[in-house]
């Protein structure tokens, strides 16, 4: 004896008077529950996938539904509800592409317009500059090769700027639909590579890309402050979009040369400085270049030893986009030994070595030794 059949509305979890809205939308919720790819092997789910597809391929036709609604099943004894579905639906006389759209219409928006990208791409490009160029800021003029907007077509990539047609194959979305038992397939169309127009006459120019090859000039700013390895974005620098499509971007990535005296630590500079002995242990002022191409004088204290920083506020590199801060300058003395001494200068260093006292005049080697005493002894020193 056949299984008398459940109510449609039961079926679909809904009263009899919901909407054409609540019908769907209870049907899409049931239909991603019980699909067979998301059961396999569960015969369940398969024959619970059957009965409300063929519930909603009645009750979401009003002619159907008004059948059902007097009738009841008898109204479609000796047929199946479905018998009449177009090609493009299943077995059950329901279009499975309504449901394949709405699982899977979280990538990329679905596939209800053509997802070809016609920007052009972004380009990159490689600056050198100096560290004063880095500090003073600078603006390169810049030639590369790239893809432009063909002037023959105006960029719309027919022959005497003649604007592209809907494609007739695809009509306009870029995408053909076949099904396949319960599976939707979207290929690209053939026709149009998935753009969703077609151009009848191509321009000779550009061969109906809308876009030649050609050499550019470009004026690139790079503001004072800028780091090794920043990426400066020139909006629409890139290559021209195909057939009037959104251009993209040029990237100029910034390299600053080694400098042969300053050295760059963020927004600091350092240096060394060579300072003469009678300098370094009288004192006195000496000048010392700076980043900006003057000079500062500093002031030396009398016993500076080697090693020692000295901090010149405000003199360092400028700050990136912050035009009126710079950072600070750091100047490492480098006390110079004498050379190639006359033997009155030889003389008179002896004759200092002679009446001074270690411990006053070269307190860190006075230390050293007497340190070195405490751990061995006299033995070896």
């Amino acid at each position: 004896m056949a299984k008398a059949k459940q109510d449609y509305y039961e079926l679909l979890e809904v009263s009899r008077s919901a909407t054409a809205e609540e019908l769907k939308k209870a049907y899409r919720k049931l239909a991603m529950k019980y699909h067979p790819d998301r059961n396999p092997n569960d015969k369940a789910a398969e024959a619970k996938f059957k009965e409300i597809s063929e519930a909603y391929d009645v009750l979401r036709d009003d002619q159907k539904r008004a059948a059902y609604d007097r009738f009841g099943h008898q109204a479609f004894e000796g047929g199946h509800p479905g018998s009449g579905a177009h090609p493009g639906a299943s077995g059950f006389g329901f279009d499975f592409s309504d449901l394949f759209d709405e699982m899977f219409s979280g990538m990329n928006g679905g596939f209800r317009s053509p997802e070809v990208n016609l920007r052009g791409s972004d380009i990159r490009y490689n600056a050198d500059i100096t560290l004063e160029e880095a500090f003073n800021g600078t603006t390169p003029r810049v030639k590369y090769t790239t893809a432009v907007g063909c002037d023959s077509c105006k960029g719309s990539g027919g022959e005497g700027g003649e604007e592209p047609k809907t494609c007739g194959t695809c009509q306009g979305r870029g995408k053909i639909r076949t099904q396949q038992g319960f599976f939707t397939i979207e290929r690209t169309c053939h026709s149009c590579q998935g753009v969703g127009k077609t151009i009848e006459n191509p321009c000779k120019s550009c061969q109906g890309t809308g876009r030649v090859r050609r050499e550019k000039t470009l004026d690139v700013k790079i503001p004072p402050g800028v780091e090794d390895g920043t990426r400066i974005r020139v909006a629409a620098g890139g290559e021209a979009g195909i057939r009037g499509g959104e251009p993209g971007d040029l990237y100029v990535f910034v390299s600053i040369h080694p400098h042969r005296f300053f050295q760059r630590n963020g927004t600091d500079i350092y240096c060394r400085i060579p300072i003469v002995m009678t300098t370094a242990a009288l004192g006195g002022e000496i000048e010392v270049p700076t980043i900006e191409g003057t000079r500062t004088k500093l002031k030396i204290p009398a016993g500076t030893q080697s090693g020692h920083q000295f901090r010149l506020r405000g003199k360092g590199m400028a700050v990136f986009r912050r035009p009126s801060a710079r950072g600070d300058m750091y100047v490492e003395a480098l006390v110079e030994t004498p050379m190639n001494l006359t033997k009155r200068q030889q003389e008179l260093l002896r004759e200092f070595e002679e009446g001074s006292k270690q411990e006053s005049t070269s307190p860190q080697s006075a230390g050293f030794f007497s340190k070195m005493r405490d751990l061995w002894g006299d033995k070896g020193l």
